[in-house]
């Protein structure tokens, strides 16, 4: 039999290859230490789960649930978007929930994308934007994003002739996997750029609820002009701990929030209605429970933080997100780095290059593992050097 080209070109996923290094070291014997997947070890608030329980075994949420999410769920997707973000959204038009924010950015290429056609992404980036332009045979035009211009994409740079054959930009902030932050004049400048060349703009905003030191980031689509070229990615996964539960939802263009919903009820049959009454919950509760993380992962990243100093590795002290992006030692790449610390630290780390291309020379580190194993994975660092 013979693959689909499309499946033959495609990269492997760099979190399912780092389960698979995980797997084989930890059968050889080896304590691993994974400080590569951003996974919260602290369980889903407990409110959430109790809700959960009760709807689960309501027989009337065991049927399909609506295509389109339902009203209740949107609802709570409004409120919490008016309430942090100062932002309306039409309950039946401009809100489409989602199995997993990653699942919607995914398909928004398949609603947007012909074979051929142009893709501007972040480099380096989550991967899914370079992949759901390679399932849908798009070309990717990676936006550099370099320290010098504080991991913002200089969008000067890019060819006028490119621009006008674009057809999706991807924007993230706070940034996976450098940790940086945009202010809202870069994002205005994002909104000139689509309307100038007639680009749908999606932004993922996935850890928009994990800040520290009083920084609060904004939503892309309070930006004058946002909504008429954009749309942005939600996730309760990194919000809420619930990264298992698969739920999120989009906001925003009308008639791009549209053309994703068509690709959706053409593809899955939408979220376990279990699982949105859980999200209302999340979405409508105080938020102490994400306070609550906020805090944690602060002390976790300033425990990061002096580890790397000691180590004299170079970094940004991140504003937001539960990542630490680090500059490998001279002499090393980002992947001889990655494998020097997995082969004599028993620690995994994500190489910065398997991001994109501008992400060679970096590792990235996360904060959801437990306070004395991350402590105890830096001494490992700290000792292999």
């Amino acid at each position: 039999m013979k693959q689909a080209q499309r499946i033959v070109s495609l990269p492997p996923y760099l979190f399912a290859e780092i389960d698979k290094k995980i797997a084989q070291k930890r059968a050889e014997g080896v304590d691993v230490i994974s400080l590569g997947i951003g996974d919260p070890v602290e369980p889903t608030p407990s409110y959430v789960i109790d809700v959960l329980c009760k709807q689960a075994r309501n027989p009337e949420n065991h049927r399909y649930p609506s295509y389109f999410g339902m009203l209740e769920f949107r609802k709570a997707v409004a409120c919490f978007c008016k309430k942090r973000f100062d932002l309306n959204f039409n309950l039946n038009s401009e809100i489409l929930p989602l199995i997993g924010s990653k699942e919607g950015i995914a398909h928004i290429f398949l609603a947007f994308i012909d074979p051929g056609d142009i893709t501007l992404i972040p480099d380096p980036g989550y991967p899914v934007y370079n992949v759901g332009t390679l399932l849908a045979g798009g070309k990717p035009h990676y936006m550099p994003l370099l320290s010098k211009n504080d991991f913002l994409p200089d969008l000067t740079k890019i060819d006028t002739e490119v621009a006008r054959k674009a057809k999706i930009m991807f924007i993230n902030y706070p940034n996976n996997p450098t940790s940086a932050v945009a202010s809202v004049e870069f994002f205005k400048e994002a909104v000139s750029f689509a309307k100038k060349y007639d680009i749908l703009v999606c932004h993922d905003n996935a850890y928009s609820e994990i800040a520290y030191d009083g920084y609060v980031p904004p939503s892309f689509l309070e930006v004058s002009g946002a909504k008429d070229v954009g749309i942005e990615f939600q996730s309760l996964s990194k919000t809420y701990n619930m990264t298992g539960w698969r739920i999120g939802f989009a906001v925003g263009n009308e008639m791009a929030i549209e053309a994703l919903g068509r690709v959706k009820t053409n593809i899955d049959s939408g979220i376990f209605n279990a699982i949105q009454y859980a999200g209302i919950a999340a979405l409508e509760s105080s938020q102490d429970s994400v306070k609550q993380m906020c805090a944690l992962y602060a002390k976790r990243r300033d425990t990061v933080a002096a580890a790397l100093n000691r180590m004299d590795l170079e970094f940004t002290t991140p504003k937001a997100t539960i990542y630490v992006w680090v500059k490998v030692p001279e002499g090393y790449t980002s992947e001889s780095f990655a494998t020097h610390v997995l082969e004599k630290a028993g620690v995994v780390v994500s190489p910065g290059n398997a991001y994109g291309p501008s992400g060679e020379g970096y590792i990235r580190i996360t904060l959801s593992v437990k306070d004395e194993r991350l402590k105890e994975a830096l001494a490992r660092i700290e000792n292999s050097l």
